[in-house]
């Protein structure tokens, strides 16, 4: 705040100090005095941020998964920094089911001005994502897109499909993974009263769902979306950890060391992240609080 020069009008508390009710528009900040500014270096890669992030971020998912807090918004991380307090660390998805106990399945979404990216295969190297492609797995994800979008106010979500392989396969001469794998996991999808189609060619897809043909589209690999998303708004995407008892949401751009401390990074994607948290938030409490809500 000071580097920016502004005044900020907020609530401070110590950790262990979260006051039963908060004033509705005033920020709480709970200070778990683990960090002096100045011992942080600005713009690196460093242990002192790494711990400074992990424990911030462990706290916030402590809160939520306590009742504490309804939805959990983090800035972005640098893995690496992580990794240096945790030399395990891979994703956010593992950390957060390791520190909340969580058992189930949750997947990475990003959104953008209303269109999802949901991919079947994430943090892997690229030689293995065909390997890794099974009806079951297409077929989960399908579903867990679903539930998500419904959870973000979609009533009925019409998700698209990526295909693998150039032009679909161009019917099997350049692959067979759309005609053994993904169709009949789409066909399944329908069945399951899932509104899904596909698969589509991956360099066209996006342009049908940008022109609102479609709510999502689930892609196989990381940068099959990524690319496509981060083209249409760089500036404004969020990532979405779906799957979890709480909304879990972050900018979908990266830390951008190259321009801390200048005053020129864009707030767009971390304000639409806050408010897609707090949208599904709002739509989880007045779920559970039945059809008198």
């Amino acid at each position: 705040a000071r580097i920016a020069g502004l005044a900020l009008d907020i609530d401070v508390v110590r950790d262990g100090g979260v006051p039963p009710r908060r004033t509705p528009g005033r920020p709480l900040l709970v200070d778990l005095q683990h960090c002096d500014p100045a011992d942080v270096p600005r713009g690196e890669i460093s242990e002192q941020g790494g711990r400074f992030a992990t424990r911030n971020f462990l706290r916030a998912l402590k809160m939520a998964a306590a009742g504490e807090a309804d939805a959990v918004c983090f800035s972005p991380f640098n893995k690496a920094a992580m990794r240096l307090i945790t030399p395990g660390y891979e994703d956010e998805i593992g950390f957060t089911a390791e520190a909340i106990g969580f058992h189930g399945t949750a997947k990475e979404f990003n959104v953008l001005e209303g269109l999802w990216n949901a991919r079947v295969t994430s943090h892997v190297p690229l030689k293995d994502v065909a390997a890794l492609l099974t009806q079951d797995a297409i077929l989960d994800n399908l579903r867990l897109t679903h539930e998500a979008l419904r959870a973000a106010g979609v009533a009925r979500p019409r998700i698209a499909v990526a295909a693998l392989n150039p032009h679909a396969g161009d019917n099997g001469n350049f692959g067979r993974e759309e005609i053994d794998v993904i169709g009949p996991a789409v066909d399944a999808g329908r069945r399951a009263q899932i509104a899904c189609d596909g698969p589509f060619p991956a360099d066209t897809v996006f342009v049908r769902a940008k022109r609102g043909d479609f709510d999502a589209v689930l892609t196989m690999y990381h940068d099959q979306g990524q690319i496509a998303m981060k083209l249409l708004g760089f500036e404004a995407g969020v990532t979405l950890l779906g799957g979890f008892p709480f909304p879990i949401c972050t900018a979908a751009h990266g830390t951008a060391y190259d321009i801390a401390g200048k005053g020129i990074a864009h707030p767009g994607a971390m304000r639409n992240a806050m408010l897609l948290a707090a949208r599904m938030a709002h739509r989880n409490a007045a779920a559970s609080e039945g059809p008198a809500a």
